[in-house]
Order: structure tokens, then sequence, then C-alpha cells
């Protein structure tokens, strides 16, 4: 009798809680509607562009998403772009107030929002920018503007970039836990770490050329926006011009030094009210509501754009990872619709599973025999981001864009000396010469390193083989461009590993003009799990994106950035198409 009325109980307590989550989502999405009809924007408005969370390429469909604004952890940049490519034709707004510290972007994705900020600039409206400190990724962004502003206490930091490679072989000699590394290519050094306590020559050749490149292409755009020489500005990162906002406004890095009231008075004139009224400031993510149904493309064909952002790991994959799973069935989707003409294949990948980039490259191979393919390269699309862009039609990289590595290696871990050292002996009993299976607690035999090193070697010649189809050059030559070597969007677009430099929109025009269309509207794929869908899988326990921000926030961004790094070498399987490093451009 206990048993069914605890029974009944539990059904009746479902039924109640499944009640309440329902109401919640209709009320949750009529506030979701009456908060998008609210939105509206006054004569003489500013839109602020406040960009205080991480930027996604894409973070889905979160427009037609009602719980999304109550759980917000990432912003879409093409959504931003979106908005503000709408502002510029909108007579309600005059101009742009950036008003951000601590941008949260990659390179890539800094310059395309920093091209559509001078597109703006060509409706003849104002872009001023204020901040109490510039890092050099914000102050790169800000440069773009008409007027730069710095609290008279603040400070730009403008010196150059650099780049830091953490090593830990003494670490695993102390804990008797390794790392076993069989790789192929002179600078796959993705592994370097686990081998050695210090940088190879041929690792920092590599990173110097790299971030070198990557200076010279921020500082071009720099003088252009600040009619700095590049030699001049180069002088003012050797002396550390900008450390103080005096300096920073003598060396012409910045024009007005100005507390935040005197800077919304300067904002109050250029719209050309007094210092007395209030300003019409909208907010960049209630825009974005805005102008989410206001596409700039329209048309009954369509160019579908397929976001692949992450790391690339077996299995159905997320909004943060790249799994064949979600990834095929958008290539499908797009390519079994006869409204969808092309397909753009947005990268932003240091890559990963060279399995998992082979399913994709296969898939894109059959589609183009259909449609056009074409891709647009983010601010990573390194050994296995490579690998699945390699066979398009054609490929457009940013200048800032990392790219190339074309190497494989694999890692398998090791703990034969800290099992020795505590007490623990493995043996192992087979049926014949190789069943057994590789063992965490026995040393590596030269066997089964031998076995492991001629599948790196078959997957690297078929690694080349992909890009030497797919770039028209012979085996030998993209033998020459690999070895796991890393390029800039500049050097890969000299060596011909991408055909053109542009953001994502030129690769829009592209695919349109390759499948000769011209009005045509953009389909984004794939559709990621909603507000609502995650919610009901995290009703079951604390969700994994809640566990990531308590952990860092407990032992510090900069700690948890090498435990994610230890973390992601541990869980690698198969062989990699990696980055040959953890890039940390400061």
């Amino acid at each position: 009798m206990n048993f069914l009325r605890n029974f009944l109980a539990a059904i009746l307590g479902c039924l109640v809680a499944f009640g309440i989550v329902f109401v919640m989502f209709l009320v949750f999405a009529s506030l979701f509607g009456s908060v998008e009809e609210t939105i509206t924007v006054k004569n003489n408005s500013i839109l602020e562009l406040q960009l205080q969370l991480p930027i996604k390429d894409y973070v889905g469909n979160s427009n037609d998403d009602p719980f999304a604004l109550f759980s917000e952890s990432s912003q879409g940049l093409d959504e931003i772009l979106n908005a503000i490519r709408v502002a510029k034709d909108d007579d309600d707004i005059k101009g742009i107030s950036i008003n951000n510290t601590f941008l949260m972007a990659g390179l890539a994705q800094t310059q395309e929002l920093r091209r559509a900020l001078e597109e703006f600039k060509e409706s003849r409206k104002f872009i001023y920018t204020y901040s109490d400190f510039y890092t050099q990724r914000d102050y790169y962004l800000a440069s773009v503007a008409d007027s730069v502003f710095l609290n008279p206490v603040g400070a730009l930091d403008f010196k150059g970039l650099s780049s830091e490679v953490l090593f830990f072989k003494d670490l695993q000699e102390k804990t008797g836990v390794k790392m076993e590394v069989i790789r192929h290519g002179k600078y796959k050094s993705a592994v370097e770490p686990f081998l050695s306590n210090e940088m190879s020559e041929a690792n920092r050749t590599q990173i110097k050329e790299l971030i070198g490149s990557l200076w010279n292409s921020m500082i071009n755009e720099i003088s252009l926006g600040r009619n700095i020489s590049t030699e001049n500005l180069n002088i003012i990162a050797d002396t550390l011009g900008g450390r103080t906002p005096e300096l920073a406004k003598r060396t012409g890095l910045i024009d007005v030094v100005a507390f935040y009231d005197e800077y919304e008075s300067s904002l109050r004139k250029a719209v050309g009210i007094l210092d007395s009224e209030d300003l019409n400031i909208i907010d960049m993510r209630d825009y974005v509501i805005r102008s989410n149904g206001k596409s700039v493309g329209s048309g009954s064909d369509e160019i579908a754009v397929i976001f692949a952002q992450g790391e690339i790991l077996y299995g159905e994959g997320s909004a943060d990872v790249i799994g064949q799973g979600i990834i095929v069935k958008a290539i499908r989707k797009a390519m079994d619709d006869d409204d969808i003409k092309a397909i753009v294949l947005r990268v932003n990948s240091p890559g990963g599973s060279a399995l998992v980039s082979d399913i994709i490259w296969r898939e894109l191979e059959l589609a183009k025999e259909a449609k056009p393919v074409v891709v647009s390269m983010g601010n990573v699309a390194a050994s296995g981001g490579y690998y699945i862009a390699a066979g398009a039609n054609k490929i457009f990289a940013e200048p800032t864009t990392v790219t190339g590595s074309i190497g494989v290696f694999g890692t398998i871990p090791n703990m034969a000396e800290l099992a020795s050292d505590i007490g623990i002996n493995a043996e192992q009993v087979g049926t014949n010469k190789n069943s057994v299976d590789y063992s965490l607690f026995e040393p590596m035999t030269d066997e089964f390193r031998t076995v492991v090193q001629e599948g790196i070697e078959e997957v690297y010649d078929t690694f080349l083989q992909r890009v030497a189809s797919g770039r028209g050059i012979t085996v030998a030559e993209a033998d020459s461009l690999a070895q796991g070597r890393v390029w800039s969007g500049i050097d890969a677009k000299r060596l011909g590993l991408v055909d053109e430099l542009g953001n994502l929109e030129d690769a829009i025009v592209a695919a349109a003009e390759m499948a000769e269309v011209e009005e045509y509207g953009v389909k984004k794929l794939p559709r990621y799990k909603s507000g609502f869908e995650k919610l009901m899988e995290d009703l079951g326990g604390v969700s994994t994106e809640a566990k990531r921000s308590f952990i860092e926030e407990e032992i510090g961004a900069e700690a948890y950035g090498i435990l994610k790094q230890v973390q992601s070498a541990m869980k690698q399987k198969g062989t990699q198409a990696r980055m040959p490093f953890v890039l940390d451009i400061k």
C-alpha cells in the first residue's frame, strides 16, 4: 500500500513539475513577444556597442527562442554585423558609441566588426568610442572611430603582440604521468610541451612570423584610421607611448582625455541636442532583436551558411564542438533543399579528430557535385579546420585568420612510472600476439609505437592528397606548405592555401555569383538546442556550462585555461589534425 501511495505521489509530483515548466514557458514566450514589440528607436538615437559577453560566429536561433534573453552566455557575430548594417540605413540612428573594455573576440572577428563599422561610416554618421582602459584588441576596434576618448586616469595598452606556450615535461617526470607522442610534421609542435622544457627553433620561427604578420595587419588598419604611419606606430609600441592618457593623446593614439560625463556631452553635441536633454541610447542587444527580422538580403533563392565552430570531436557536436553528426545533417539539408543554390561553410576551428575531419570533407565533396561550396575562415581554420575547408570551390580568409597547420599527431597517456612508484603492477593475458590492448600501466612497446606511427603517416598522406586535390597542386607542393606549419591569412593567400582575403559577407557574395543568383536570402545552419531544451536537460542537475563558470571563478581564468589545455590533451582519441599549439596572443 505504501509503495502504491509513493508511486502515485511521484507521478503527481512529475505532473506538477512539468505543469510549472510549461506555464513558465508560456510566460517567457509572452514576455519575449512583448519585449520585441516594445523595442523602439526614437529619433536622434545612438546605438551603443557594448560587447561584454564572449563572441561566437553563431549562437543559433536565439531570435526565435524566448529563453535566450534569460540564458545568454555569448553573442553572435552574425547578429551584431547584421545590426550594424541595418543601423547604417536607419534614419533614427545618428551614430554609434563604442563603450567597451576587454573585448572577448578573436582577431579575425574583431577585424570583421571593424570592417562593418567602416561601412557604417559611409552613411556619414559618427562613431565615437570611450573606455577606462583600452586593451590592444579594444584599441584595434576603437581606432575606426571618428573620435577616441580615454578616462583621465585610464590607460592604453599598445606594445605589440606576444604569445606564450606552456611546457609540461618536468611536470610529467615529477608525477610519473606522461604523454606518449607520435607525430608527423616538422612544425607540428602541439606535442612539443610534452617532449621538452623549452621552445624549439622551428616553433619559435613560426610563432614569430605568425604574430608578426597579424601585428602588421592590425597596424596597417590602425594607421589608416588614426592617420599615423606604421613606422611611428611601431615606435609608439616600442616606447610604450600609450601607457598614460597624456602620452596616448600626444602620440595621436587618442583624441580626447575626458571623464564619462564629458563624453556624454560630446555625444549630445554630435546629435545636436542640449546638455540638459537626455540621450537616446539603444543597447546593441536590444537592437539585435529588433534588426533580426530586417535582413539586408531577400529572395526566394537562398545561400546556406553552415557554421562549424570549436574543436573537431567524434559525435553529434554542439554550438561549441564540431561533430560529424550535426554538421553532416546541415550539409545534407542544404544539399536537398531546392531553394538553396550554394553553400558557405564558415570555419572557426583549431582542428581535432582526423576521422571526423575526413567525414565532413567527404560530405562537402558530395555537396560540391550539386552546388557551389565556398569557405569563409574565421579566427582559426587550422589543421582539421583546414582539412574540412581544403576541397571548397573557393576559400576566403581574413588577413588575421590563423590557418594551415597541415600535419597530424597522436598522444597517448602513460602512467607506468607512477604505477611503479605507488605499487601497481598490471599483468595481461591474450589469445594472440597483438590481442592485448595498450596498457596505461606498462611502458609503450616499440611494436605498438611502430603500428601507431604507420597510422599517423597514412593519415598525413591522406591529408596531403585532400589538400593537393582541393587546391589543384601536386602532393609534393602540398607537403612543402605542410609539416604542421601555421600561416596568417595574408601568407596563406600568398602561398595559395586560400583564394581571397575577405569576410563572411564576401564569401556569401562569391557563392551567389557562382550560383548565378542576384536576389537571395541567407539561411543559417545548423539549429542548436533552444534555451527551453537546455533548461529541460539541466533540470536533472547542474549544467555543464554552470560547472565551468563555477570552476573558472574559483581558480581564476588563467589557471582554468591551463586546466583546459591539460584536460584536452588527456581526452584526445585517435589521430589528431590539430593546431600546433594553444595560441594565446597577448
